[in-house]
């Protein structure tokens, strides 16, 4: 037989390598997107966290302005104050950690890259004379 594929067998040829490479580009998005997924979740939980303390603390500087106007005593309000402090702080703490690591959430980069490469190389393929014709080489040689 010839050396040279039939026509339908480089069409098929080229549809299972169309169709492998469209099968990749869809899994690296669903990869990316699953990193970015679990990234956004943990610097949610974080700010959730944020939230509940910041609340925790809002009862308790509550509390502590009720025992201040009842008592005056500072060893009581002093006791509540200090913990309310505590709890203002660790708010504060995991609310700046919290949207850093929101911020650090990234879109499927590495998809993008690949599908500008893919789109080049089909705008090159379909610049040249001969859409058959392997780059480098020249048809008319043989």
């Amino acid at each position: 037989m010839d050396d040279k594929q039939t026509l339908g067998a480089l069409v098929s040829g080229v549809t299972q390598d169309m169709s492998r490479l469209v099968r990749g580009e869809i899994e690296l998005v669903k990869t990316e997107l699953r990193e970015s997924a679990r990234s956004a979740g943990q610097g949610t939980g974080l700010l959730v966290g944020a939230g509940v303390f910041a609340f925790l603390a809002l009862i308790f500087l509550l509390l502590t302005l009720a025992w201040v106007i009842v008592a005056l005593g500072l060893p009581t309000w002093a006791g509540f104050g200090i913990v309310t402090l505590l709890i203002i702080a660790l708010a504060i703490v995991l609310a700046l950690v919290g949207r850093k690591q929101l911020e650090a959430v990234k879109g499927p980069e590495r998809s993008q890259a690949s599908l500008e490469k893919t789109k080049a190389v089909f705008s090159r393929s379909a610049t040249a004379e001969d859409p058959l014709e392997a780059p480098g080489t020249d048809a008319r040689a043989s």
